[in-house]
């Protein structure tokens, strides 16, 4: 067993903060990196060593593999942990890192690589003998294939890009004058975003549910299935909530689910971490998609209901230990995840930007925040829209979606619009609440979701902030005199509090209406 004594963390933003905690708690040093844009993020100053990567473009700092490399030898790490995006899926990464001398954390190079092209995953699971989606196993050379294959399958049909991700060069073709059209644009975008315009068929399902099963391997021989989780929350492709278990999925179709899913790992080589995302019908017939060879951003949710630290498992499977368990744990309670991102969903989801002007944070039993940002942050344009993940767990389904709701209303983000708010909507959906969703669910609900009217708490919420602007705007009142006491430069979230900040002038009512229901955000 190789010494594992440092570690540099290829990443940013939460997920570099959850890698330096986890080395922390296992008395590994931390190297973190960052660009131009990152100089005062949370990770750089909480890791032992912060290390400047250079400007705020990816393409010059986080994707530097070889200044990342040189970074990690010049300051005697012994290892490098990719997190998620960014370079955590690259093979010919993984081959470098190991080339240097130092250990990689994540799958081997060889695994990666088996994995990486779907065409070439989907051959490796036919082979272990895992279910699939109907379609090619290699990329499509021209229209006139495409709609053969599709006349073969039958319509509906999707193109997906080969090495892609994130339904990026994705498209679904539901008759055949589609064909042409939507093959040059999936390629054209496949290009533009991995730099690679293979594209393939596959029949597409209407109305699945998008599972996943969450897999841990040694390299002593031992590879075991974590349970699943629910991901079929999606806009554009998008994961937005996350769930473990899956109403859908019974303890038998879970163990049927997770061995498929271990004869994938086994065919490719696997060791660490890893995913595989599955398709499940209506009728409870399930496909392979692809296998994502990193530590996924919503591992926290099956972190919660296994008790196990997988990030902590990847460096200790990297350094060489073994599992010590053979058997999966039982799911225990529920867990949900909300990714809360710098989007305003009330105007169609756009980005937003701005500074963190106030950051409140919900806490008690069973509520976990993984983070990246803090008072003052500067939320920009460079990198993905996801500030942080807010994750609870809680004895039963129902419990946690009522856990959620209560810490999505005691979050407060000021200063850049959010998500939040959209996530709140969810959780008070009767169908959501039912579980009776798929992947094509948000889609059809985005516009009664984004209609909905703010509740009635936050409705008084609003009235009082209302209330107490025009009592600050008629001349003589007291309000209009009153400042806030020494040290309360940051006002409470209730609803008085929230109005009681209007007499100080200046923004705060607005940012108080913006968080209560009027904004979005």
């Amino acid at each position: 067993m190789r010494p594992l004594r440092s570690v540099l963390i290829a990443n940013r933003g939460e997920i570099a903060l959850r890698v330096v905690r986890a080395c922390r708690e296992l008395g590994l040093r931390s190297i973190a990196v960052y660009s131009d844009a990152d100089a005062g993020a949370p990770h750089v100053r909480a890791a032992d060593v912060a290390v400047r990567l250079g400007p705020a473009s990816a393409s010059e700092s986080y994707l530097r593999g070889d200044h990342l490399i040189e970074i990690a030898v010049a300051h005697g790490a012994d290892a490098i942990h990719p997190g998620y995006g960014f370079l955590s899926e690259r093979e010919w990464f993984a081959r470098a890192v190991r080339e240097a001398g130092l250990i990689w954390v994540g799958p081997p190079a060889e695994a990666i690589a088996a994995m990486g092209s779907k065409t070439a995953a989907r051959t490796l699971a036919i082979q272990a003998g895992t279910p699939v989606v109907p379609g090619t196993t290699t990329p499509l050379r021209d229209a006139a294939e495409a709609e053969a294959l599709a006349a073969e399958f039958g319509y509906p049909v999707l193109l997906k890009a080969a090495a892609g991700g994130g339904g990026k060069g994705m498209r679904i073709v539901r008759g055949p004058g589609e064909v042409a059209g939507a093959l040059e644009s999936a390629r054209r975008e496949a290009q533009n975003a991995f730099g690679d315009d293979a594209v393939y068929l596959e029949k597409y399902i209407e109305g699945p549910r998008h599972v996943e099963i969450q897999v841990l391997a040694d390299a002593h021989g031992t590879c075991l299935a974590l349970g699943e989780r629910e991901c079929s929350i999606q806009r554009r492709h998008q994961k937005m909530i996350e769930e473990a278990p899956s109403v859908a999925v019974t303890p038998e179709l879970r163990a049927r689910m997770g061995a498929a899913a271990v004869a994938a790992a086994r065919a490719a080589g696997y060791v660490n971490a890893g995913t595989c995302e599955f398709l499940l019908d209506r009728h409870g017939a399930f496909y392979f998609l692809e296998m994502n060879t990193r530590i996924q951003v919503e591992h926290p949710v099956t972190e919660l209901v296994t008790g196990l630290d997988l990030v902590q498992w990847q460096l200790r499977i990297a350094a060489g230990e073994r599992l010590p368990f053979t058997e999966p744990p039982e799911p225990r309670g529920w867990a949900i995840e909300c990714r809360i991102t710098s989007e305003d969903p009330a105007s169609g989801f756009l980005p937003s930007t701005g500074r963190v002007m106030r950051l409140a944070l919900p806490t008690g039993p069973g509520v976990r925040w993984d983070g990246g940002i803090e008072v003052g942050s500067t939320v920009g344009l460079y990198y993905d829209p996801m500030l942080a993940k807010l994750i609870v767990h809680a004895p039963t389904r129902a419990a946690a979606i009522a856990r959620m709701r209560r810490a999505l209303d005691d979050l407060v983000i000021d200063g850049v619009a959010t998500s939040a708010d959209f996530h709140r909507r969810l959780m008070d959906d009767p169908a959501y609440q039912a579980g009776d969703v798929d992947i094509q669910w948000l889609e059809g609900r985005l516009p009664a979701l984004l209609a909905a009217t703010p509740d009635a708490a936050t409705t008084r919420r609003i009235a009082v902030a209302a209330a107490l602007l025009a009592a600050h705007e008629r001349p003589g009142t007291v309000a209009s005199h009153a400042r806030p006491a020494a040290g309360a430069g940051t006002p409470p979230t209730d609803g008085a509090s929230a109005g009681a900040a209007v007499v100080d002038g200046g923004s705060a009512w607005w940012q108080a209406a913006r968080r209560d229901g009027l904004g979005g955000s």
